[in-house]
């Protein structure tokens, strides 16, 4: 039988994770690479390669945690200030209810605002990332 690389590296993979489930040290990182035939180089730069999609991956959830609080904070406030404003509606003024207005332009607001905190494949987003990454 024989097999193409794809399935000799998904093998590999699952029997690694099923012979070490602690991890591996550096040293045998570099011992498993040279039992494979990849120079020091290329591991090298795989590994710096890897070790910056981590950063990148991680700068990222921060970047989105920080922007769901934003939202989560703007969304209480909405929630507060409209409740209060239909509970002073119906206590001054039953026959009309005025405090749709103000819900509804808000809520407006906060659909804006949930889609573009929400929506991360867009260009907006790439953009707003930049800029935050830059600030931190």
């Amino acid at each position: 039988m024989t097999y193409n690389s794809e399935d000799v590296q998904k093998i590999l993979q699952i029997a690694l994770a099923r012979k070490q489930e602690g991890g591996f040290s550096r040293e045998q990182l570099i011992e498993m690479a040279s039992e494979l035939g990849i120079s020091d180089d290329i591991l090298k730069t795989t590994e710096k390669k890897w070790l910056a999609q981590q950063e990148e991956e991680h700068l990222q959830s921060t970047f989105n945690t920080f922007r769901r609080k934003g939202f989560k904070a703007h969304f209480v406030s909405f929630v507060a200030v409209n409740l209060f404003l239909i509970i002073l509606n119906l206590i001054t003024s039953p026959n009309y209810f005025w405090a749709i207005f103000p819900v509804l332009g808000w809520g407006l607001g906060i659909f804006f605002h949930w889609w573009s905190v929400y929506q991360s494949k867009s260009e907006d987003y790439e953009t707003a990332f930049q800029n935050w990454r830059a600030k931190t």
